[in-house]
């Protein structure tokens, strides 16, 4: 009992006891007293449950409660609904006001927006930017599949991954397949879900642009370079002494500016394919090849290792893998100091994919570094990269690749300790090995 409420059951209480003790006084008054006050107490009961049947009829008609001027518990009870009346229609006045802002913030917005159930895949609402950008129409589509209203569309398969659904890039809109959308799935709870869907096109055109510039830029750079650094190598530093070590320079400057170039056309070519030209690939040459680069490239300053526990080989494109592994061999060789290890490893993963692993004890990279590591000319120690003879391209090229493969590059690696750079591919890239052998 709260103290508001308690003089109101007090004085209901004295009311009560005063109109016994009135009772048991005209009954002595009469002769009578205890059926006077067995009646009184009857009609003290009856009067208490008339106002307890009056205000179960207020509940049940859900009307809006009036405060009577009874100061007793009961007058009190319905002061009590009353204000719990006005508090819930404030609430709800709110919560109105509250979902009207959203929805004109989810209409502003650019991006469409579509509520779908997770278990039926239906829409529960969506934005005005889901009828232009996705051709849904209200309230015709409301409560319709998704994967049903957006064909030809391959959303029902991508809805059905659910968490694990990864972003889709550049698709056409059903509306108007001029448009680019990128979509999203993202899990508002566990029933419910949102899909956004954004329009890539400027995007689209404008990286298309870059990747166009790119390409057409190293084609006209090959042949100008080429011609330098042949020149360049027709000279003979003996005759004169004095130029030797700037001819040195400008050769080593001009291999590089080649070698760049050729990363640039590699990529530019990865960027433009959308899959690649399956075939098994022999692991075990190839890791036997990948042991012959590294020791060409270290020159005896490095311990080099390679070990195949996985028995199996991959599907895909030999030249693609080799380039991708390839690269990774010859960084864990350039930012080894000299008398480190590079290790080389093919195992066997846990959900039955395979994984290509290569551990140095390197230099190291600080952690902050390594979200950024495969972007274009991303250089955790610009002078080191320079001095090292990096482009900068390599570990871009190699997300690409196994972009192609269905695969991902995940990177561990620990400053004073070494790196471990590990290629995953998933159990429909690995295939029995044809024939036994381990590399050289």
């Amino acid at each position: 009992m709260t103290p508001e409420t308690r003089p109101a059951w007090y004085r209901t209480l004295g009311w009560t006891a005063g109109w016994l003790a009135l009772a048991l006084l005209a009954g002595l008054l009469l002769g009578h007293p205890w059926p006077a006050l067995a009646l009184a107490a009857i009609a003290a009961l009856g009067w208490q449950a008339w106002r307890l049947r009056a205000f179960l009829a207020l509940m049940a008609s859900r009307q809006r409660p009036r405060a009577r001027a009874d100061r007793g518990a009961w007058g009190e009870v319905e002061r009590q609904l009353q204000r719990e009346h006005e508090d819930a229609r404030n609430r709800a006045r709110k919560l109105l006001e509250l979902l009207r802002a959203y929805r004109a913030l989810g209409d502003a917005l650019p991006d469409a927006l579509v509520v779908v159930e997770r278990d039926s895949q239906r829409i529960l609402w969506f934005n005005a930017a889901a009828t232009r950008l996705l051709k849904l129409q209200h309230p015709a589509d409301t409560g319709a599949p998704l994967g049903e209203r957006l064909q030809p569309l391959p959303v029902a398969h991508w809805l059905a991954a659910g968490r694990n659904a990864e972003p889709i890039n550049e698709i056409g809109s059903p509306h108007d397949p001029g448009l680019r959308l990128g979509l999203r799935l993202v899990p508002y709870s566990e029933d419910i879900w949102v899909v956004i869907a954004r329009d890539v096109t400027r995007l689209t055109r404008l990286e298309q642009v870059r990747r166009d510039f790119v390409a057409n830029v190293s084609h006209e750079l090959r042949t100008p370079l080429t011609v330098v650094h042949g020149y360049l190598e027709m000279l003979d530093p003996t005759e004169q002494p004095a130029w030797a070590p700037m001819l040195e320079e400008m050769q080593r400057q001009s291999q590089r500016m080649n070698q760049l170039v050729e990363d640039l056309l590699t990529l530019s070519r990865l960027e433009a394919q959308e899959a690649v030209e399956d075939e098994v690939v022999a692991m075990a040459p190839m890791l036997a090849t990948l042991r012959r680069e590294a020791e060409a490239l270290s020159q005896g300053r490095h311990e080099v290792a390679v070990a195949d526990e996985a028995g199996a080989d991959l599907l895909g494109s030999t030249r693609e893998l080799h380039s991708a592994f390839s690269n990774l061999v010859s960084n864990a060789v350039r930012y080894t100091p000299e008398g480190g290890r590079i290790a080389i490893t093919l195992e066997r993963g846990d959900d039955g994919g395979a994984v290509l692993a290569v551990t140095d004890t390197g230099f190291g990279i600080p952690r902050d570094h390594l979200p950024r590591l495969t972007e274009r000319f991303y250089r955790v120690s610009a002078s080191r990269s320079r001095e090292k003879g990096g482009t900068g391209l390599g570990l871009a090229i190699v997300k690409h690749v196994l972009g192609l493969h269905q695969a991902r590059l995940e990177i561990d690696s620990e400053v004073g300790r070494g790196s471990t750079f590990s290629c995953h591919f998933g159990a429909d890239r690995v295939r029995p090995r044809r024939a036994a052998g381990r590399p050289a």
